[in-house]
């Protein structure tokens, strides 16, 4: 805690207490419930369940709250948190072909096994403000939906039977985990999804826009869109198999890249790959494209300097924890370090007035 000046430690009290005073606004106005931010904000609940690495809606939702709808900060809060749960096991990894879409759509093909499902978006929408919301009016029930039953099959299957697409790649090595381990390079590539999957979302959305104005090699089509439930499973040594202990809601894209091939492989569609907590679909779609430019090495393409395809520059930039960390440590005390390159300049300056008057008298 920064208590530089006299009385510093009594500010920063009377700093929490205003704070805490803002935070809850006016008092005729009726105050925000946890269960409120959570069913009617759920996409701000996703965002910071996403980035934050932890998925609990409820504990999402309150860290909203504390933090005054400042994500970011909320995001710090249930990091924070995060740190002081034990771990007690790993689950299964999730099997996403199980998934009980919500929302399930394709760029590339038109027919699916399943059909597409448009879900609940935005995409068509007016982007007209909606003055009814004002009114507190009650909204109209939707019509009588269910979900997918049964296992849905990826798109990419479709390709794979031609063998136009590059096989999934599989690997039982278990990843390091992130969350546990600093970040160091080289990093793999299931190292460098789980930093995007955590990362900001507006940077990983800036960078994948630059993928798709040419600053990387990355013309792709969304090949799968899905959204929705699955299972999660963990095994128990007592009982000798695995038991589904709950289920998370997740966001799954997967885009279809072109490429030329290469010495070694024929040409065909390679693959970037997004998986994020909740309904998360703008950062799913970044977080794939980004995944593909990263690949540029290990495809033997060129790396033709673009700021996507630069791992250490992606990965060490892309955490907004670390970032706000960074970023807001200057608005803190920096007194002496101040002061000390407050009379190197007063120096330097009076140094080269020296001269001025040398110059001038001679």
């Amino acid at each position: 805690m920064y208590v530089a000046v006299k009385g510093g430690e009594r500010a920063i009290e009377n700093a929490h207490a205003w704070l805490a005073e803002e935070r809850r606004g006016d008092t005729d106005v009726a105050e925000l419930s946890v269960a409120q931010i959570r069913e009617q904000l759920s996409l701000a609940v996703n965002r910071v369940m996403a980035e934050g690495s932890l998925y609990d809606p409820d504990l999402a939702a309150l860290a909203i709250k504390q933090a005054r709808g400042d994500l970011i900060e909320a995001i710090f809060l249930i990091r924070a948190y995060r740190t002081t749960l034990p771990r007690f096991g790993a689950s299964e990894p999730v099997d996403t072909g199980a998934m009980l879409c919500d929302r399930r759509i394709s760029a590339t093909f038109k027919d699916l096994p399943g059909g597409q499902v448009l879900g609940p978006t935005f995409d068509y929408t007016h982007r007209l403000l909606d003055f009814k919301l004002a009114a507190d009016g009650d909204v109209a029930a939707a019509p009588a939906r269910t979900a997918e039953t049964g296992a849905v099959p990826h798109v990419t299957a479709f390709l794979n039977r031609e063998g136009l697409i590059e096989e999934a790649p599989h690997d039982d090595t278990p990843p390091p985990d992130l969350t546990r381990q600093p970040l160091e390079m080289p990093a793999d590539r299931a190292l460098r999804l789980q930093a995007l999957a955590r990362a900001d979302e507006g940077f990983t959305l800036g960078l994948a826009y630059s993928t798709q104005r040419g600053y990387a090699r990355n013309h792709a089509f969304v090949g799968e869109l899905r959204i929705g439930a699955v299972p999660v499973e963990m095994d128990i040594p007592e009982l000798g198999f695995a038991v589904e202990i709950g289920e998370v809601t997740l966001t799954e894209c997967e885009t279809v890249n072109q490429f030329k091939g290469s010495k070694t492989e024929p040409p065909q569609f390679t693959r970037g790959y997004g998986l994020v907590f909740g309904q998360t679909e703008r950062k799913a779609i970044s977080m794939a494209l980004v995944d593909r430019a990263l690949r540029w090495e290990e495809l033997g393409e060129d790396n033709v300097g673009a700021p996507a395809q630069d791992a250490e520059f992606v990965l060490y930039h892309a955490d907004n924890i670390q970032a706000t960390g960074f970023l807001e440590h200057i608005k803190l005390p920096h007194y002496v370090d101040f002061q000390s390159e407050l009379e190197l300049v007063r120096k330097l300056r009076r140094e080269a007035g020296a001269d001025q008057v040398q110059e001038a008298a001679e």
